[in-house]
C-alpha cells in the first residue's frame, strides 16, 4: 500500500512524542517536529517523490538525515527507531499522551509521579484526587481530564485529532469519491473549522445509493466497516479516522447539510424553535404536518425561520440564531482580506527558508507586506539574534526592499518578554523597526497574577506592538498560561498594542472564545502564520478560520489594511 504524507507526517510526530516522554535531547526532538510540520504543508506525494528519486532533502527543513528516515518509512512502512521505542514505551502511555489535555509532557510527569500507564489508571487517579495534587496539574485539569476519558469512552476510544491532521488524512478518498457522487461535501465539525474533529461527516447527492455505498465501502483503504445501509454508512480507513456518508436526493440537499453541519446545541435550538410554529425540522427539510416547506438549499431553511444564511463557523448555538433574526449577524473576514503576514521567521534562527525565499514566496501570495519575526537572543534553541545580528538584517531588509517593487519586507522581531517584563532586546534597537512582535517562551510557570502582571509590564514599553500567540498553548502538547486574558486586552487596547491569532495548526492561538472576547472589547487582532518555511505561509486559511469561528470582520484584523494604512495603525 502507498504511504500518504499524513503517516510521515505522523510516524515523525509520534517519534518525536516518545523521545519527548524519554526526556530526550530537545533539539532532536525539535529537528522531527520541525520536519513533520514542514512536510504537513508539502502538496506534492512524498512517496512518489522518493520513488522517482527525487531529493527530498532539498524540501525545507528536511537534510540528508532526516531524509533518509523519511524514505525508510516510505520503503517499508515503518521507521526501525521508532520500532524500538514502542517496545520501551507502552501503547497504553501513548494513548494517554493523545489526550487533549495531556501530551507528551504531562504524560511523562503522571507517569513518574504516579506510575500511570493506561486509561483506566489515568481515570482513577483523577477520581481519587491523585492528579490534582500533582505539581502543574490542579482540580480543574483533573476535571477536565475525566471528562475527556468519558467523551473517549463514549466515542469507542476515538481520540480527536487537529482539523488539520483529519483534512490530509482523508483528502485522498475524497479524491476517490469525488467524481462518483455529486455535491459531495465534509459537514459537521469539519466544516465549522473547529481546532479539532473526531470523524469525517459526509454529505452527498446519489441517483443509485446502493450502488454509491457499494463504492464508499469497498475503498481500497477501509479497514472495517461499521454501518452500511442504502443512505447511511461508516467505515474506518487504514489511517484510523472515522468517515461518515449521508446520501439524500438533490431536492433534500440543502436541509441535510445544515442538519449534520451545525452542532448539536444549534441544531436543537432550531428544532425548538420549529415545533414553537407547529413545524417539524429534520435531515430532509422543514414540514408543516406532511408540507415540505424548503430543504433544497441551506439559505431557505434558514428564511423559513425569517433569519439571516448563519455561517457554518457560527452555528455553535452562542448568540448566532438571535442576531440572524435580528439581521446582525457579523460579514466576517475573507483569506481575500489579508494584505500581509505579520509573523515569519527565516533560516537566519529556527526556519528553513532564506530572507529572499519568504519575500519571493509572500509577494507570489499576492500580499503587499510580509514581517520578518525572527526571534531575540533569548530563545538559545534557536539561534536568536542579538542586537548586532539583528542590525545586520535591518541592513539586508533594506537591501532587498531596494530592489522590490510592489512590495515590503517589514524590519521586525519576535522578542522574548523576559520574567521581569523587560524585553529582551535594548530599545535602541527596537526603535529601528516598523513592528515588534512579543512573546511568552519562558518563565511558563508563574502564578496568574505575576503572569499577567509581566505581561502588562511588557505592553507599557513603547515599542510593544502585538502580543505573539497569546495564551501559549499548543494544542494536545501544551496548557495556556495562567493569564488574565481580559485584562491583558484591556491594557491592549489603552496602549494601542494587538493580539495575534497564530495560524500554525498546532498552536490557533488566541481561541475562538477569546477572540470574540478580543472583539467585544475593542482589541484589535493580527492573523499571521509564524511561518518557518514557505510552505507554512500558506497556513494562514487556518487563522482565518479561527478569526470567522470569533466572529471577526475585516475591520476587526489590522493585516487587511493596505500598507500605509498597517504603518499608521502601529504608531503608538
Amino acid at each position: 500500500m502507498p504511504v500518504h504524507n499524513t503517516e510521515i507526517v505522523n510516524k515523525l510526530n509520534e517519534l518525536a512524542d516518545m523521545l519527548d516522554i524519554k526526556g530526550e535531547d530537545p533539539f532532536r526532538i525539535r529537528a522531527y517536529r520541525n520536519a513533520a510540520r514542514s512536510l504537513s504543508g508539502v502538496t506534492r506525494n512524498i512517496s512518489e517523490m522518493i520513488n522517482r528519486h527525487d531529493d527530498i532533502s532539498s524540501l525545507p527543513g528536511i537534510g540528508k538525515s532526516m531524509s533518509d528516515k523519511i524514505e525508510e518509512i516510505v520503503r517499508t512502512g515503518e521507521l526501525e527507531q521508532l520500532k524500538q521505542l514502542r517496545k520501551e514505551i507502552p501503547e497504553s502511555l501513548v494513548e494517554i499522551m493523545k489526550l487533549e489535555q495531556l501530551g507528551p509532557q504531562r504524560t511523562k510527569i503522571l507517569n513518574e509521579e504516579l506510575n500511570i500507564r493506561s486509561i483506566d489508571e489515568l481515570k482513577d487517579a483523577a477520581e481519587s484526587g491523585k492528579i490534582e495534587k500533582v505539581k502543574g496539574f490542579g482540580k480543574k485539569t483533573a476535571e477536565k481530564i475525566l471528562d475527556e476519558i468519558e467523551t473517549w469512552s463514549l466515542k469507542g476510544g476515538i481520540i480527536r485529532i487537529k482539523r488539520t491532521e483529519a483534512e490530509l488524512l482523508v483528502r485522498p478518498f475524497l479524491d476517490y469519491l469525488d467524481d462518483k457522487l455529486e455535491n459531495l461535501t465534509i459537514a459537521g465539525s469539519f466544516r465549522r473549522n473547529k481546532e479539532t474533529v473526531r470523524d469525517i461527516d459526509l454529505v452527498a447527492v446519489s441517483k443509485d445509493p446502493p450502488k454509491a455505498m457499494k463504492l464508499f465501502t469497498s475503498y481500497d483503504e477501509v479497514d472495517r466497516i461499521i454501518s452500511k445501509g442504502d443512505t447511511r454508512s461508516s467505515v474506518v480507513l487504514r489511517t484510523g479516522i472515522q468517515v461518515d456518508l449521508r446520501l439524500v436526493e438533490k431536492n433534500a440537499f440543502g436541509a441535510a447539510l445544515m442538519y449534520s453541519t451545525g452542532s448539536k446545541e444549534h441544531t436543537v435550538a432550531l428544532r425548538t424553535m420549529a415545533q414553537e410554529r407547529d413545524l417539524k425540522l429534520n435531515e430532509y427539510g422543514i414540514y408543516k404536518e406532511d408540507k415540505l416547506l424548503a430543504s433544497a438549499t441551506e439559505g431557505e431553511v434558514y428564511k423559513m425561520f425569517g433569519m439571516q444564511f448563519i455561517e457554518p463557523e457560527l452555528r455553535e448555538n452562542k448568540g448566532e440564531i438571535e442576531a440572524a433574526q435580528k439581521n446582525k449577524l457579523p460579514h466576517l473576514v475573507d483569506r481575500s482580506d489579508i494584505r500581509g503576514d505579520l509573523h515569519a521567521h527565516t533560516s537566519e534562527t529556527d526556519g528553513a527558508s532564506t530572507l529572499e525565499e519568504m519575500a519571493k514566496a509572500a509577494r507570489g501570495m499576492g500580499y503587499e507586506y510580509l514581517a520578518i519575526t525572527d526571534h531575540s537572543k533569548k530563545v538559545t534553541i534557536a539561534r536568536g539574534l542579538n542586537a548586532e545580528r539583528l542590525s545586520k538584517q535591518i541592513a539586508a531588509i533594506d537591501e532587498l526592499n531596494s530592489q522590490l517593487k510592489n512590495f515590503r519586507i517589514l524590519k521586525a522581531i519576535e522578542v522574548d518578554i523576559l520574567e521581569d517584563g523587560t524585553l529582551d532586546l535594548p530599545d535602541s534597537i527596537l526603535k529601528e523597526l516598523d513592528l515588534v512582535v512579543c512573546s511568552v517562551h519562558y518563565y511558563r510557570k508563574l502564578t496568574r497574577k505575576k503572569q499577567t502582571r509581566r505581561i502588562l509590564k511588557a505592553m507599557q514599553n513603547p515599542n510593544f506592538n502585538i502580543l505573539a500567540h497569546p495564551t501559549g498553548r499548543m494544542i494536545g502538547l501544551r496548557d495556556e498560561l495562567e493569564v488574565d486574558m481580559e485584562t491583558v486586552m484591556k491594557e491592549a487596547k489603552n496602549n494601542g498594542c494587538f493580539l495575534e491569532i497564530n495560524s500554525n495548526p498546532d498552536r490557533l492561538d488566541l481561541d475562538d472564545n477569546y477572540s470574540r472576547m478580543a472583539k467585544e472589547l475593542g482589541v484589535k487582532i493580527s492573523v499571521s502564520t509564524d511561518a518557518h518555511s514557505t510552505n507554512s505561509l500558506q497556513y494562514m486559511e487556518y487563522g482565518i478560520a479561527q478569526a470567522r469561528r470569533g466572529w471577526l470582520e475585516k475591520d476587526d484584523v489590522i493585516n487587511t489594511r493596505s500598507l500605509s494604512g498597517l504603518m499608521k495603525l502601529l504608531k503608538r
